[in-house]
């Protein structure tokens, strides 16, 4: 057995498997950031891919979007757009307090419900005071006098509007915004979910 190891060890056969083999699956790494990117549609600061799920995708797209949005359904029963930065372009983080204004009926327009979740930057939900990590459709969200809709996004809650605040972690973070059964204006590309922006 030692000798068997040592040859292993010695053998540049199997050295060049080992390196061709890193090298191929780095490589594929790179392809799959590229069709993503290729594929990625970005305004106002969120992102969203159309084209994942569906069954004439290629194996290059459908590699990319497994990497992107595991098990994801197609866009017209499931929109996924992420934020990872602010209208700015800068990353959000925890140190700043942030502001999601829907102007008045502008909340995702859609024919079952959405949600807008706090998660890590790797997607996992974060923990907060409230245990709140989402809004919805359904949640008690109170409006302007115009009737828009303010979100506030931070750390600490906001005096006199804990009932539209919803908690961040302190280092940064993502967003994500699922809209199922989405509407005809998101379906055409013409709605447009608002930049997130840094309270002053």
């Amino acid at each position: 057995m030692a000798g068997i190891l040592a040859w292993v060890a010695q053998s540049g056969v199997v050295q060049g498997v080992i390196i061709g083999a890193t090298l191929a699956f780095l490589s594929a790494i790179l392809i799959m950031n590229a069709v993503i990117r290729a594929v990625t549609t970005t305004a106002n600061g969120w992102s969203v891919i159309r084209a994942c799920g569906r069954p004439e995708n290629g194996v290059l797209v459908r590699a990319a979007c497994a990497k992107a949005l595991p098990a994801v359904n197609v866009f017209e029963e499931a929109a996924y757009f992420t934020a990872t930065t602010d209208g700015s372009g800068q990353i959000l983080s925890g140190a700043h307090a942030y502001n999601l204004r829907f102007p008045a009926g502008e909340l995702p327009p859609h024919d079952a419900f959405w949600s807008l979740t706090v998660t890590d930057v790797v997607g996992y939900m974060v923990s907060s005071p409230m245990e709140r990590s989402s809004f919805d459709d359904r949640s008690d969200l109170a409006k302007n006098a115009d009737g828009s809709v303010d979100i506030y996004l931070q750390h600490d809650a906001p005096a006199g509007r804990e009932q539209n605040w919803l908690p961040i972690p302190s280092g940064k973070f993502k967003l994500m915004l699922r809209v199922y059964l989405p509407g005809a204006e998101i379906l055409n590309g013409t709605y447009r979910i608002p930049p997130v922006a840094r309270a002053r």
